[in-house]
């Protein structure tokens, strides 16, 4: 028996695990991105997250874990906003420091210890934090992520956590594990 029918039997479904959260995530997207309702974008958009999410779910283990229950679809609505609020809030930070007539900032590399364990809630957690202007993760090591942060503000490994992951990695947790 194959590794896919192996995997569509323990879920009880001929679908692969991961699919049914995957295909539902990519078309909502599909939705949001085109704001149309008309009749060819929702069909060109069933086609494309059927065919992606297929491809995902068949092809890596990464998305077999994230099960789709009102308490992960509330807590991935939540990971949202926050990552809207700090994406809002690195911005401005940013434009201070732009327009400031004597910029005062202090860059340097800070390891950060993340709680996260599967795979996908690691990737989106460094892809927020490099998404949000004023830091980048340049390495993943373990339980660790090395953060390039334009204004170090602490070194001590527990506080940089909370500043830089923790507003994430709470909700995160809540959806990927």
């Amino acid at each position: 028996m194959s590794s896919a029918e192996d995997r569509r039997q323990r879920t009880g479904s001929s679908l692969p695990a991961g699919f049914t959260g995957l295909w539902l995530l990519l078309f909502s997207l599909w939705l949001i991105f085109n704001s149309s309702l008309a009749l060819p974008i929702l069909a060109t958009g069933v086609v494309a997250a059927t065919a992606l999410a297929w491809i995902f779910a068949t092809r890596s283990t990464v998305w077999h874990d994230v099960r789709l229950t009102p308490r992960t679809f509330y807590h991935f609505l939540a990971y949202t906003g926050v990552f809207c609020v700090e994406l809002v809030k690195a911005n401005v930070n940013m434009l201070r420091y732009v327009y400031s007539p004597r910029i005062d900032i202090h860059p340097g590399i800070v390891k950060i210890r993340i709680r996260l364990r599967s795979p996908i809630g690691r990737l989106a957690l460094a892809n927020s934090i490099a998404l949000t202007p004023g830091s980048l993760v340049m390495d993943v090591e373990e339980d660790a992520l090395y953060v390039h942060w334009l204004d170090v503000r602490t070194t001590d490994i527990e506080q940089a956590s909370a500043m830089i992951a923790g507003p994430f990695e709470k909700h995160l947790g809540r959806v990927f594990g």
